[in-house]
C-alpha cells in the first residue's frame, strides 16, 4: 500500500508559479511511474504530467506543456510538479498518483493509489 500526500497549493495570480510536491510512504517508490491530474468544478478529472520510475520519460498535457515540469527524487520518496505562467484556467484541485509500473501512463484508469488532492487557485 502506498500513501500520497500532496502539498504546496494555494491562491497565486496569473502569470505566477507554485510548486506542488507528493510525498509517498513505502520502499517501492523508486519502481512506480508517477503523474500529476487535476479536476475544476464541474468537469472530468484530467491529466495532466507523467513520469517514469527513473524520471528518464515524461509526458505533459498539451494545455501545460512548455509551462508546467514534473521532476521526481527517489531518496526523497517525492515528486514536483513546477507550475510556472499560471493561467486562471489552471485553476483546479490537483491530485498526485502512483502507478505499479516503470511506464508512465495518462489515464486515471491506469493509476492504482491517489492523494487526496490540493487546490490551486488562479486569479485573473
Amino acid at each position: 500500500q502506498v500513501q500520497l500526500v500532496e502539498s504546496g497549493g494555494g491562491l497565486v495570480q496569473a502569470g505566477g508559479s507554485l510548486r506542488l510536491s507528493c510525498a509517498a510512504s513505502g520502499r517501492t517508490f523508486s519502481t512506480y511511474a508517477m503523474g500529476w491530474f487535476r479536476q475544476a468544478p464541474g468537469k472530468d478529472r484530467e491529466f495532466v504530467a507523467a513520469i517514469n520510475y527513473s524520471g528518464g520519460s515524461t509526458s505533459y498535457a498539451d494545455s501545460v506543456k512548455g509551462r508546467f515540469t514534473i521532476s521526481r527524487d527517489n531518496a526523497k520518496n517525492t515528486v514536483y510538479l513546477q507550475m510556472n505562467s499560471l493561467k486562471p484556467e489552471d485553476t483546479a484541485v490537483y491530485y498526485c498518483a502512483a502507478r505499479r509500473y516503470r511506464t508512465l501512463a495518462e489515464t486515471t484508469s491506469l493509476y492504482d493509489y491517489w492523494g487526496q488532492g490540493t487546490q490551486v487557485t488562479v486569479s485573473s
